[in-house]
């Protein structure tokens, strides 16, 4: 490819947001898809539970909207809520027209559905516990066949192209400007509209259960142009991922207590009945909070759980990935519990859009955990995230479809100028800001917090970003450099959400303001530094 071209739409990330939405866009349309890596190493590919849906004949829609209300902590969009919810039935519909092979009992071969932590009903449909490879695996067959769909891989963006200008009457994005990885130079790519489908930013702290490249970088780029962002203080930790020193996080399913696993102290005794009646069927927020306080008041490392109690047959059968992942590390979760701790897993607040996916800027859209839709409110019910991609992405793509044929022309994309740098001889600066941001920020703005942390990490976020912004104008971009630009933005951001919520709700616990307010809206920032609470 040159290292200038044009298409009609390009989508920024191959999670199922972002391949949805290519699936569903008009044939006619010449649209990229576009990845830092491989496509399949997203967010979605990594899945493990599935997608919630009402699908029971003992369930509802009202339940389902209930459930999610309460996991949201006051904070949901109801109108939004209920708009997505309907659907959940429809989208199991269409992934299994495309093929996805959803588990099934045996006895009446109906989809098997499993609970997770805050659902009052069995309504999660799942492929064993690698349901996102599933899913994941099945479209790009779908995207590979496709001829108006070109597959871009080994691109890091970098930022967004807009007009901007006086005299143009509205603030359009034209593009962007992307490293190719491989190549080591940078391209301008032009299209009618740019989607950000990049995934969240968890990476931002020391241990997360996300793939390297979820650094936030959507949300980045989308605040640098000029579009607003909202609670960004709600990042959700999944209290289960695997603790093991000398091997990377891997998640352990919210299913395992679904299907009974037990949270245990180290002298094996239960806890979660002191914090929460539904004990480790409480949401998300609830019992990281809690792994979080027992860890600190036992002075130790992770907690358990167990699900050894279960057949072994059973075991294997659900959790066939967790089950030989565990083994890996020499922990047979048949037989013994598995160490746990919690882990940054996803972010709730996001690029600011309405119900098609548009942004503050004409021609860009957010979908996916990039997006803030007003779903998750102050925490994320399990399972509900995949749900949001196929919804929100279909309507993005209608809207699209409606529209994009009336932009017959776009403005030029200046080309990328590096006549001005040097290679870097000090990226070691680099990887040491990389572990410091990720360390401090696990540290200051994690499960629990204060303000005296929370401006700690602000001070050490003004000084990473005058050494950051010094290499970006002075050498060459590399991935690395990228990825670390967007993650200090996005601290920021972060932080700046924590400090003006003068309240604990949800995934946002300060000790400084132990009670939740009566009344409370989201967090919005503006990029002219203005907040407004709404």
């Amino acid at each position: 490819m040159e290292q200038q071209s044009v298409c009609d739409v390009l989508i920024l990330g191959c999670g199922l947001a972002g391949l949805n939405l290519a699936l569903q866009l008009s044939p006619a349309f010449n649209t990229v898809l576009m990845c830092k890596d491989i496509a399949a190493t997203s967010a979605s590919w990594n899945a493990q539970g599935g997608v919630a849906a009402v699908m029971d004949v003992e369930d509802s829609v009202d339940q389902h909207i209930a459930d999610t209300l309460k996991a949201g902590a006051g904070l949901c969009d109801e109108r939004i809520v209920r708009f997505t919810i309907e659907q959940g039935k429809k989208c199991i519909d269409w992934l299994q027209q495309q093929g996805v092979p959803f588990t099934r009992n045996q006895h009446d071969h109906q989809l098997h559905l499993t609970r997770e932590g805050g659902h009052t009903y069995r309504r999660i449909a799942h492929v064993a516990d690698t349901t996102g490879k599933a899913i994941i695996s099945t479209l790009l067959q779908r995207i590979h066949s496709a001829p108006n769909i070109t597959l871009m891989e080994n691109y890091t963006a970098i930022d967004l192209v807009t007009t901007n200008k006086p005299s143009v009457k509205e603030n359009r994005c034209i593009g962007i400007y992307a490293l190719n990885t491989v190549e080591n130079s940078v391209y301008q790519i032009k299209a009618k509209a740019v989607v950000l489908a990049t995934g969240g930013a968890s990476r931002v702290y020391l241990y997360s259960s996300s793939n390297e490249g979820a650094c936030g970088d959507g949300i980045a780029m989308a605040w640098r142009a000029g579009c607003r962002v909202a609670n960004m203080e709600f990042n959700q930790f999944h209290p289960t991922c695997l603790y093991h020193p000398k091997m990377p996080a891997f998640l352990i399913s919210e299913a395992v207590r679904g299907e009974g696993g037990k949270l245990l102290t180290p002298e094996y005794k239960r806890f979660m009945d002191k914090y929460d009646p539904r004990a480790e069927l409480a949401s998300r927020d609830i019992v990281a909070r809690a792994i979080d306080c027992e860890m600190k008041r036992l002075g130790c490392t992770h907690m358990y759980l167990d699900i050894s109690h279960k057949p072994a047959s059973f075991i294997k059968e659900h959790f066939p990935n967790i089950y030989n992942q565990c083994l890996k590390c020499n922990i047979d979760m048949t037989q013994e519990p598995i160490p746990v701790v919690p882990a940054a897993h996803y972010t709730c607040g996001g690029v600011m859009v309405d119900n098609h996916g548009r942004t503050d800027i004409q021609g860009l859209y957010a979908i996916g955990e990039t997006s803030f839709t007003g779903f998750h409110g102050a925490n994320r019910l399990a399972s509900n995230s995949l749900l949001e991609c196929l919804v929100f992405s279909h309507y993005a793509a209608a809207h699209m479809n409606q529209t994009l044929n009336q932009i017959k022309e776009l403005v030029d994309i200046p080309a990328w100028d590096s006549s001005m740098v040097s290679d870097s001889d000090e990226d070691v600066v680099i990887s040491h800001n990389w572990m410091e941001l990720r360390r401090f920020m696990w540290n200051y703005v994690g499960v629990v917090r204060t303000n005296k942390r929370l401006y700690r990490a602000m001070n050490r976020i003004e000084l990473l970003h005058q050494e950051v912004r010094e290499f970006y104008n002075n050498f060459k971009v590399s991935h690395n450099l990228i990825e670390l630009r967007h993650l200090i933005q996005v601290a920021e951001l972060i932080v700046k959400s924590a400090l003006q919520r003068k309240e604990s709700r949800g995934l946002h616990y300060t000790q400084d303001y132990t009670a939740t307010l009566p009344q409370s809206g989201n967090t919005i920032l503006t990029p002219d530094k203005e907040t407004l609470r709404i």
